[in-house]
């Protein structure tokens, strides 16, 4: 049980493919302006991350060395069909609005590197926990990132008023920074900086200096 849990709250925060690893992070820059787009984002990833790792974790033992990255590829990439369509179906406004960043899925190194360091070489529930823990954690860092920039930046949150914009005839004047792809690279960084400052284990180790030939320490 304990060891069930640690695959999910693992990547949270001790171990997140996004503020430690540093995986998965043209997402946040692109569909971040908005809490919806970004809680649909995330939704998709998970649920293909969790299938991809199921699926590639139960057959194993069948993929041939020399072929296995095509064949992972090839099993997100039908499930991120998956994921596509059923966004078309049930979800077309947002399927717009998301444009092609759904797709590119298949491109996220989250996916593929936890099927390629996980799922090949565990049983297909611990992968399939291992998978749901980096889609929460990657899903943690974007509903941040997004909170902030659709809060400050248009005044609202899942499109709902929160600031009454001075447009509207309120006080608030948005911040139009917040809705720019920089804005996604500042707040990730202050996020990593946080995290880092507070969790020490995680910062990196400061480079050994060069020393020239001869020179004494």
């Amino acid at each position: 049980m304990t060891s069930s849990l640690s695959h999910i709250t693992g990547p949270i925060l001790r171990d997140n493919p996004v503020t430690v690893q540093i995986l998965g992070i043209c997402s946040a820059l692109a569909v971040t302006t908005s809490m919806t787009t970004a809680a649909t984002m995330c939704v998709a990833l998970t649920g293909v991350l969790v299938a991809a790792s199921g699926v590639i974790s139960l057959i194993r033992r069948h993929i041939p060395g020399q072929i296995r990255l095509i064949l992972q590829i090839t099993i997100i990439a039908a499930l991120v069909i998956v994921a596509d369509l059923l966004l078309q179906a049930y979800a077309f406004a947002i399927s717009e609005r998301l444009s092609i960043f759904v797709s590119l899925i298949v491109t996220n190194c989250i996916v593929l590197g936890r099927a390629e360091a996980f799922a090949m070489s565990h049983p297909p529930f611990p992968s399939m926990l291992d998978a749901l823990g980096n889609g929460l954690g990657y899903s943690a860092v974007l509903l941040i990132v997004a909170f902030a920039r659709e809060l400050f930046g248009q005044g609202t949150l899942f499109g709902a008023t929160v600031f009454q914009t001075v447009t509207d005839g309120g006080w608030y004047e948005p911040w139009s920074f917040m809705l720019l792809a920089p804005s996604a690279f500042v707040l990730l960084g202050l996020l990593v900086w946080a995290i880092r400052a507070w969790q020490t284990a995680q910062a990196e180790p400061d480079p050994t200096p060069v020393r020239a030939e001869g020179e004494t320490p």
